[in-house]
C-alpha cells in the first residue's frame, strides 16, 4: 500500500464507505512479515514512495519465491533484481503473475500503465557499450516500474563520440540522465559537460584486467571535472534507476 492508496482509505473511512474493521483488515498487511529466511518490510512504501525490492543474487529459488509469493499477496507493485535465468524459469513456474525481464535479470508483477506514469520528465539511461546493457537495462526497468516515462540511448561510448553527438538533442530534453559505462568509464563525463541535465553516473565491471573488475571506471568517474555529476557503485543499475525516480519527482 502506497501513500495514495492509505490516503484513499482513510477518506472512505471518514465518509462512512469503509468500516473500521475492514479499514484494520487492511492495514494488517503493513506490518513486517517474518518468514524465517526473510523479514519483509511492508511499510517501505509508505516511509520511502518505494516498495521493498527483493535483491535475488546469492538467494534460492525456494526463497525468492517465496518472498515473491508474500508480496504478491499485497497490492502494488513487486520487483526483483538479479535474478539468474534458472531461478527465473522456476518462479514463474510457480508465480505466474510475474514477468521475467532477462537482459536486465529482473521479475516483476504490476508495472505501471502509460497513463499512471509521471508526467514531470523523462529519464534517458545512456550505455557506452552493448556490453553495459545488462546493467543500463536494470535501471531503465527500476525508472519505469518506478512510474517514470524512460528512453534508452544505446552503444554511444567515446570510442564513436559521434554517435553521441547525433543524440545530444534528446540527452537535453531529459529531465535525468543515466549514464552507464565500463572500460575506462568516461562516457558520464563528456556527457556532464554537454548539458545542464543532473547526470546519474553507473560504473560497470566491464572491461580488460587493468579495469579491475570496473573500479577503473569508478574511480575516473568519481575524479571527473565535470559538474551536476553523482556516481553510484559498480554495476548499480538499481541503485541508478531510484535516484533517476527521486529527482524526477
Amino acid at each position: 500500500m502506497d501513500k495514495a492508496a492509505l490516503q484513499k482509505l482513510l477518506q472512505e473511512v471518514k465518509s462512512g464507505a469503509c468500516s473500521v474493521e475492514a479499514a484494520l483488515a487492511n492495514l494488517e498487511g503493513l506490518s513486517s512479515d517474518p518468514l524465517g529466511y526473510a523479514c519483509l518490510d511492508h511499510h517501505r512504501s509508505l516511509r520511502t514512495g518505494r516498495p521493498e525490492v527483493v535483491y535475488g543474487e546469492n538467494k534460492t529459488g525456494e526463497q525468492i519465491c517465496g518472498i515473491m509469493r508474500s508480496l504478491l499477496a499485497r497490492p502494488g507493485l513487486v520487483m526483483a533484481t538479479r535474478v539468474d535465468a534458472e531461478k527465473a524459469r522456476a518462479v514463474v513456474a510457480e508465480l505466474d503473475e510475474l514477468t521475467y525481464f532477462p537482459e536486465a535479470r529482473m521479475l516483476v508483477a504490476r508495472p505501471p500503465e502509460d497513463k499512471d506514469l509521471k508526467n514531470t520528465g523523462v529519464v534517458a539511461v545512456v550505455s557506452a557499450g552493448t556490453s553495459d546493457m545488462a546493467v543500463a537495462e536494470e535501471a531503465r526497468l527500476t525508472a519505469w516500474c518506478l512510474g517514470n516515462r524512460v528512453e534508452a540511448i544505446y552503444d554511444v561510448g567515446v570510442a564513436g563520440i559521434h554517435r553521441l553527438y547525433a543524440s545530444l538533442d534528446r540527452l537535453k530534453e531529459a529531465r535525468v540522465l543515466v549514464v552507464v559505462a565500463g572500460m575506462e568509464g568516461a562516457l558520464p563525463s563528456v556527457v556532464a559537460g554537454l548539458v545542464a541535465t543532473p547526470v546519474i553516473a553507473v560504473p560497470t565491471s566491464v572491461g580488460y584486467g587493468t579495469g579491475l573488475g570496473g573500479l577503473a571506471a569508478l574511480l575516473g568517474m568519481l575524479n571527473s571535472c565535470s559538474p551536476g555529476m553523482a556516481v553510484v557503485n559498480i554495476d548499480n543499475g538499481f541503485g541508478a534507476g531510484c535516484m533517476a525516480d527521486a529527482i524526477n519527482r
